[in-house]
Order: structure tokens, then sequence, then C-alpha cells
């Protein structure tokens, strides 16, 4: 059986494990974690120490109906042997027949050890031994079973209490401890008071004999009582208080000069700036220019400065504790908060290492068959692959909607072999962010479906020239959530596509190239000019208008004959359907001046209603000379 009251053991595996401290930063975290999880693992702890008392218990039980069978044998064989000794010499038959008896009793108790042995053997890895603690908070050695009244907790608490008395008197010498046999226990005693008893059950849990069981724990107590007193003496505290002086001194020295050396290094860096340190430059682009790089050197100097500082008070404090026998534990704890995580981070990983390895296989099977797809969707793109019924602008979509099956597809592949993810934590995560995902992206989808359908209906394309609602523009962007239009006026107007879907849309550059478009102005004309008049002058405006395609010809149509004049509609085919604006405005401009050409005045009825005496409405660069404006006529009529 180990034993853990070694001091010296401790103290020499404390100054091995200095070397692997970690910062200061991180040993708090750590200790903010392991309380957590010791609070989480309270419950199951409380769970497994009720089984096992009901497994000691049970067991109890058992070795009481054995004990109970071993002291009735006892007293059989008792009085076997007293009658054996009052018979005479010459009762020969008897003597046999009593010795006989004797052999059964010898024989039964044996069996009856065997089957404790046994008892005992099947309930080493489930029942749960009871510490004697010694003076620091260390194992002297482990109580497994009761004896009489006494639990093996309660064993366990009053022989250290005992230790820690005997330890308080003034005068103590390891002899004084002695081993004294009772009728059915060995006990090991002080002067009159027993410290504790070894029983034949704790024998058979150590797998060892009475006898040297209790002498084994009577070296074990006496050399702790004499360990605690030499360490605690007033010569050995004032060494441990002189060596504490000492470390901190050491310490102190070392971050002075620690932070001598950064400050040294922060003047230095600053004295190099534009010297040493002219920044970095890849190419003819600068990544940092000397300020910059003199900053970030600065930023590097301060957390190495205070990183060395933390990693000193780490190591300062385990050398602290390992001096004073009663902190010397906070040394291995404080190792240990850095230590068994780093050693389970590494288990784990190493265990994880197969699904690892799995879910890298499989990303890499995806991204291969991802790069299929891609060169599939460019081959149509170029045109060099041809699908019938199948648009090259429909490459592009399908190819992102396939790549998000694909990579839903890959996840699910994956899942089962990241970590965590059979645990009630994780799968209620996830079900909290699709329940999030699914209420909080209504409208989004609804916009991402309609722009699905407008990628397969083919209403536009980029560069289109359209309507839609009131906006027109031209297309900049398509996307699954909104269509982007510039106007003529360079707005940039973003439209959900679910909007464009509720709306009517008209493409003016769908059919420009190939069939044209035609564009259309409407003029109104006095019914005095001659409509053949008026067709020939739209028809001449139209074909020296920019832009306008002379074949098709351009035509005329009367739309509406009204009260004061005619309605005469100018129609034109373009193929620039995104100028538009560009060739109305020259249209028009050609319609004033081929109209002043031809002596035909544009106004309203109004105007026309003081046409007599006034002045032409036709600009003066396009009238004789001679032209005056005509007189009022009046007429006179006399009456007999």
């Amino acid at each position: 059986m180990p034993n853990k009251c070694c001091l010296n053991t401790v103290r020499k595996t404390t100054f091995y494990r200095f070397s692997n401290s970690c910062n200061l930063a991180i040993l708090l975290f750590i200790i903010l974690f392991a309380t957590t999880v010791k609070a989480q693992n309270d419950s199951i702890n409380k769970k497994s120490d009720s089984i096992n008392a009901a497994i000691v218990q049970d067991f109890n039980k058992k070795l009481g109906l054995i004990e109970a069978q071993r002291i009735s044998d006892s007293l059989k064989k008792v009085a076997l042997e007293t009658e054996l000794k009052s018979l005479k010499t010459t009762d020969n038959l008897k003597k046999a027949a009593l010795q006989k008896q004797l052999q059964a009793l010898s024989k039964q108790d044996s069996i009856r050890i065997a089957e404790k042995k046994q008892q005992i053997d099947s309930l080493r890895k489930t029942v749960k031994g009871h510490p004697v603690v010694g003076f620091f908070n260390d194992t002297l050695f482990i109580i497994y079973n009761k004896l009489g009244s006494f639990s093996a907790k309660d064993r366990a608490n009053a022989i250290s209490e005992r230790i820690r008395t005997i330890a308080g008197e003034l005068a103590f010498n390891g002899k004084s401890i002695k081993i004294v046999e009772s009728e059915t226990t060995l006990d090991i005693v002080k002067g009159e008071h027993i410290i504790m008893s070894v029983s034949e059950n704790d024998a058979i849990w150590n797998k060892t004999s009475k006898t040297a069981l209790a002498q084994k724990y009577k070296i074990i107590i006496s050399d702790a009582i004499i360990k605690y007193k030499q360490e605690t003496s007033l010569s050995t505290l004032a060494k441990e208080i002189g060596l504490a002086f000492l470390v901190l001194l050491i310490i102190y020295f070392l971050i002075k000069y620690i932070k001598k050396l950064f400050f040294w290094l922060e003047t230095k860096i600053r004295k190099e700036e534009n010297h040493r340190i002219k920044g970095i430059k890849i190419r003819n682009f600068t990544l940092f220019d000397a300020h910059q790089q003199v900053n970030a050197l600065l930023n590097v100097n301060t957390f190495l400065k205070w990183l060395f500082i933390a990693l000193i008070v780490y190591i300062a404090l385990p050398i602290l504790f390992g001096i004073f026998p009663w902190t010397e534990d906070f040394a291995g704890t404080l190792f240990g908060y850095i230590l068994n995580p780093l050693k389970k981070i590494a288990l784990g990983f190493w265990n994880y290492l197969p699904n690892l390895i799995t879910i890298l296989v499989i990303i890499f099977v995806f991204r291969y068959a991802l790069k299929g797809i891609r060169f599939l969707k460019n081959e149509i793109q170029k045109g060099n692959l041809e699908i019938p019924g199948f648009y090259a602008d429909w490459a592009n979509p399908t190819y992102q909607i396939i790549r998000i099956i694909v990579l839903a597809f890959m996840l699910v592949v994956i899942f089962p072999y990241l970590p965590g993810s059979n645990s009630p934590v994780f799968q209620g995560v996830s079900v909290f962010l699709g329940f999030l995902f699914t209420f909080g992206s209504a409208g989004s989808l609804s916009n991402i479906i309609a722009g699905l359908i407008l990628t397969y209906m083919r209403l536009f394309k980029i560069g289109d020239r359209v309507k839609i609602g009131e906006v027109t523009g031209d297309v900049i962007e398509k996307s699954l959530l909104v269509t982007r239009i510039r106007t003529i006026k360079n707005e940039i107007i973003s439209i959900p596509n679910s909007t464009v879907m509720n709306s009517h849309t008209i493409n003016y550059s769908s059919d420009a190239p190939e069939k044209g478009l035609i564009i259309h102005s409407t003029v109104t004309i006095g019914y005095d000019v001659l409509w053949k008049k008026m067709h020939e002058v739209l028809i001449e405006a139209a074909t020296r208008t920019e832009l306008i395609l002379p074949e098709p010809k351009p035509f005329v149509l009367q739309t509406s004959l009204d009260d004061f004049y005619v309605s005469y509609e100018i129609n034109a085919y373009v193929k620039e359907a995104n100028k538009q604006a560009v060739i109305y405005s020259n249209l028009h401009q050609n319609i004033q001046d081929v109209c002043n050409e031809n002596g035909i005045e544009i106004m309203s009825p109004h105007y026309r209603a003081a046409r007599d005496g006034s002045q032409t409405t036709i600009p003066e660069n396009y009238l004789d000379k001679d032209y005056k404006a005509p007189p009022f006529h009046l007429k006179i009529n006399k009456e007999d």
C-alpha cells in the first residue's frame, strides 16, 4: 500500500515541476474553471458515495455472519482444549476424538478466512477507503473496514485525531509507541491510550498478516510525529522564514532588472525609428511604415515584459509554498491546475485524432468534388459546353445552389465526428440556432426564393435597361436578396427580390440588339398644317438623330384628332437601349429645328387664339430679313 506521508518525496517532486509552469493569467482562469467543474461533479460524487455505502453495508452484514461463526468456533475450541487438558493419560480414545474435533474447527477456520478473503477481493475495485490524515494534509494510510461500532470513516477520523493529540505532547519518544495483543486485535498504544486497533480484516485488506501490518502502522505513525516535531521546531521555522525572505528578495531583484532590461529595449527601439527600422514593404505596397513598425515592436516588448514577470511570480509561488510544510501541498496544487488540464487536452487530442483524420479526408473529397463542379460551371459560362435548354447565365447561380447543398451535406457527414456532438448541450445549442435562423430569416428566405425564380425566369441580366415599378435604370447587381439599379441620374436603388416579383418589369434591352427597340414621342400640331407635310418633317427629324437606325425606317402615327390640334407620334428603331435619354433629347431638338425650317409653328391653343397681329413663334434665324408681323384685320359693317 502506498505511503503518502513521506514529505521529502513531495518536496523533491515540487522542485522538479517548476520547469513546467505557465503564466499567472492562465492559472487564475484554470482555478475558476476547476471550481466550476468541481461544483458540477458534486452531485456525481454524492451518488457514487451512496452506492459505495450500500455496498459496504452489505459487505459488513456478511462479515458479521462470518465473525459470529468465528466466535462460536472459538468458544467451542476453548471448551475442547480445556476438556482435553482435564483428561487422564489413559483416555486415549477420548483424546483422539477431541483432537479430531479441534482439527475440524481449525479447518473450518481456514475456510472462513478464505471466504473472507474472497469477499474482500471482490470489493477492492468498488469500495472506497478513508485516509488517515497526517499533520500537513498528507495521507498516512487507508482504512477500508469497520471495527465494532466504528465505520471505516469514523475509524480514520478518530485515528487522525489521536495522532495529532500525541504530537501535541512536549516530550515524545518513538519507542513509547508499542503493540499490545488483545483477544481479536493487535492494539497500537502509547502509555494507556490506544491509538488504533489492527484486526484480521485490516490484514486481509492489506494482503498481509496482523503482526506485519501493526508493525508497519507503528513505524508510519512514529515517523510522522517525529518529522512533524522536527519541522515545527523553532530553529526549523527560523530557517524557513529566512529562506522565504531570500526568495522574495531574489524575486524583487529579478522583476526590477527585467523592467530595466525591457525599458532599455524600448528606448533602443524608439531611437532606431527611420534608421534601422524603416518599415516593411512588399514590392510597392507599404505594409508598415517606420512609426507603425516601432509601435508594433513596443507592443511586443510590453507583452514579453509582463509575460516574464507573470512567469517569475508563478514559479515563485510554489517555491514559497514549498518552504513551509503546512503549505507544501499548494505547490503541487498550483502545478496541477496547469499540468492536469494540459494532460487532459493532450490525451483528448490524441483520442480524437482518428476522428480528426476522418474529417480531413471528408473535407478533401468534398473540396475536389466542388472543384469539378466549378470546372463544369466555367465551361458552360464560356460556351465551351452546351446543354440543351440550359442557358449560360444559369451556370453561376446553379453552381451556388449546388455548392450550398454539397456543403450542407458535408456538414451532415462531419457532424457525428465533431467533439461533443452527442452531448445534450451541443444538441440544444444546435436546435436553438436553427430556431433563431428559421424565425429570424423569414423575410430573407422569401427574397432568396424570389431571387432564384428571377434567375431562372431570365427577366433581365446585368447591364439591361429596365423599369421595375416606378424605377427606371440599368441593372448593376443581381443577388439572392436584392436587385440593384443605377438610374440615369447615377442613383443606386436596391429593390428586394420579393418586391421585384410582385411588380411589373419592363426590359428595354432584351430584344434591342436583334430586333431593335422602338422609341416614340408625340407632337401636337394645328389643323392648318397638312398632315403629309408633318409626316415628312417628323421623319426627317428622326433621320437626323444620331443612334436612330435608318432601317427599319422611322414612321409616324396620328394617334388622335383633338379639338385644336392633331397628335402625331414619331416612331424610330434604336439598338442602344441604355442611351434612351440622349436619343430622346436629340430627337426633340431635331423636331424643333426641322419644324422651324419648314415654317411650322409648335404652339398651344391658348397662343393661337390671339394669332392675328402677333409675332410668329419661329426663331428669327429661320425668318426672312423683310419679315414683319402681320397687322390686325378689322371689318366694319355699315347698316342702311
